[in-house]
């Protein structure tokens, strides 16, 4: 019987999270660039959404498979 009502609570818990957790990823955050910055964006295929901001003349990196963003380099590009 405990373990039961452990169990509903933690399936309570985790249920209630979901929808939060699912609504913050749809935005996008709002970032500004500041001269000779640009704003980069990307959706990944999970639905989440990044900015960020890099150089004007470095390229706006991504890697779907890991969720990870960065600026590259002039030289090496995204590598």
């Amino acid at each position: 019987m405990r373990m039961m009502k452990i169990g509903l609570a933690l399936a309570f818990a985790l249920g209630m999270s979901a929808p939060v957790m699912a609504q913050s990823q749809t935005k996008a955050p709002v970032v500004k660039a500041g001269k000779g910055e640009k704003v980069c964006r990307h959706t990944f295929p999970s639905g989440e959404k990044r900015a960020w901001v890099c150089k004007q003349e470095e390229p706006c990196c991504a890697w779907d498979l890991i969720n990870y963003v960065k600026c590259g380099s002039t030289i090496t590009k995204c590598l």
